[in-house]
């Protein structure tokens, strides 16, 4: 039966010798290059559009999967060597877009920043990319936000999807970022 399907799906069966000898759990810890840890917040927000936390060492091996072009980075603070060397070492471009932190519900988050990063995000050419800042919640989910927008998501679903990731830590004047952000000229 598995022979007829096969000529009539034009395949091919092909066998594969698989090893007998047994792995452990604990094998696997002591080969660390077979660990994938995703950043916190990891998610995919479209095809070859990645968002997360800040990444560490440990999610390195994990990002080399994605194969990524560019990272975008909203934090103001300097990007650390080890992860500079990373970036070196698998041909990513960096763009930093310094957002500083909005606890502050007057403090506003600097249009011209998110719309630089749409630019960048909307360019195919930079995929596949990571968006991040420090936890990946604010700063990454008004960008997201953003995106959703010019999608034409409706403002629920955008503020739902932000919400998933911020939690407790929603904020107000995010959302409202989000709900009065001008789209046009980005399209």
């Amino acid at each position: 039966m598995g022979a007829e399907i096969c000529e009539k799906l034009m395949c091919q069966t092909i066998d594969i010798e698989v090893p007998t000898e047994e792995r452990s759990p604990a094998s696997a810890v002591e080969n660390r290059e077979e660990l994938f840890v995703p950043p916190l917040n990891f998610s995919m927000v479209d095809y070859g559009v990645f968002r997360s936390s800040f990444p560490g060492t440990a999610n390195f091996s994990f990002l080399q999967t994605l194969g990524l072009r560019s990272i975008i980075y909203l934090c103001p603070e300097s990007y650390p060597e080890a992860n500079l060397e990373f970036l070196n070492a698998t041909g990513v471009q960096l763009y930093q877009f310094g957002i500083e932190s909005c606890k502050e519900p007057f403090v506003s988050i600097p249009e011209d920043s998110i719309r630089g990063a749409l630019k960048l995000v909307l360019d195919e050419k930079n995929h596949p990319l990571l968006i991040h800042c420090k936890r990946g919640k604010h700063r990454t989910g008004c960008l997201v936000g953003c995106l959703r927008k010019l999608q034409g998501w409706c403002l629920t679903s955008i503020f739902d999807e932000y919400q998933r990731f911020a939690a407790d830590k929603a904020r107000v004047s995010d959302q409202r970022f989000i709900e009065l952000f001008d789209t046009s000229g980005l399209e």
